[in-house]
């Protein structure tokens, strides 16, 4: 930057308070409120501003859903970009599903300050409903790669979400789109796994093994393929961080005590944490 151009800003007058009020005041159209649908969406907490346990819990849990619902999408995204052999844009848009992954993660630490006190104020509300029946969670768990038909059942009673879940448990997932592309640049993916029942909970494959085998053992001459592995580790493992704070700020609540809807509650959430999306990714570390 020359002198003349450092001193054109020095003159620069800064923005007067008045003048963004007055500018404020005269603008025409949609408000900040209009766009973002504010009275809407405040609405959507009825009864809960004299319970602020409640408020809480419930925040938390919409914002959640808001949050998986950007991340299915972006999942989906990246998914495609891969069957398309478009790495780069998928390696970006990962990236931002991580950066979200890192919100859900601390979000934990806000409902970990409610005691078992505070939550029995308001658990009745609840019903018999149960995070266990979320569609979004199940919808981001099924494009990350990590299918079971079983878990259509708690959504039979809400046909719309069932149908969806159910198109979704059909397609591939991201893990299939990073397969495909491995066999696209010439890394030998078995047939079996390219074209297969999409429905099925993944296995583990001992080629897909070696293919992963080969971009680590030769990362300048597969450098983008070894980092969508790195991408693809990262985005599970900050996962399991999830699940894992997701258990044990259940267990600091309400203890082994059975969840709303009739979950089994700390025990469920406990197993989950054991539940891989991408076994040769894991498995490739122990072979370098």
């Amino acid at each position: 930057m020359s002198s003349d151009e450092i001193e054109k800003l020095s003159q620069q007058k800064e923005p007067d308070f008045e003048e963004v009020l007055g500018a404020q005041a005269k603008a025409v159209g949609q408000t900040y409120s209009d766009f973002l649908k504010l009275d809407d969406l405040l609405s959507l907490q009825p009864g809960f501003e004299n319970n602020s346990e409640s408020l809480l819990f419930f925040t938390l849990h919409q914002t959640k859903e808001l949050w998986m619902r950007v991340m299915y999408v972006e999942a989906v995204n990246a998914r495609d970009c891969l069957f398309e052999g478009r790495v780069g844009p998928a390696l970006k848009t990962m990236a931002r599903v991580r950066s979200i992954q890192q919100i859900m993660i601390e979000s934990w630490s806000s409902l970990a300050t409610m005691t078992p006190v505070d939550y029995m104020s308001f658990r009745e509300e609840l019903g018999s409903s149960s995070g266990f029946q979320s569609p979004g969670y199940r919808k981001l768990e099924f494009v990350l790669g990590q299918k079971d038909k079983r878990f259509l059942v708690p959504h039979e009673k809400t046909p719309h979400h069932y149908a969806e879940l159910r198109e979704v448990l059909n397609r591939p997932s991201l893990y299939d789109g990073a397969l495909h592309y491995l066999n696209r640049v010439g890394l030998h993916i078995p047939a079996t796994c390219l074209k297969r029942d999409w429905s099925k909970p993944y296995t583990f494959n001992q080629g897909v093994h070696d293919a992963w085998k080969t971009v680590y053992g030769n990362t300048e001459n597969y450098f983008e393929e070894y980092h969508l592995a790195e991408i693809l580790v990262d985005m599970e493992y900050d996962f399991q961080l999830w699940r894992f704070k997701h258990f044990k700020t259940v267990e600091r609540i309400i203890g082994s005590k059975t969840g709303t809807g009739g979950s089994s509650g700390v025990r469920y959430l406990k197993l989950a944490i054991d539940r891989y999306f991408y076994p040769e990714l894991w498995e490739v570390r122990a072979a370098l």
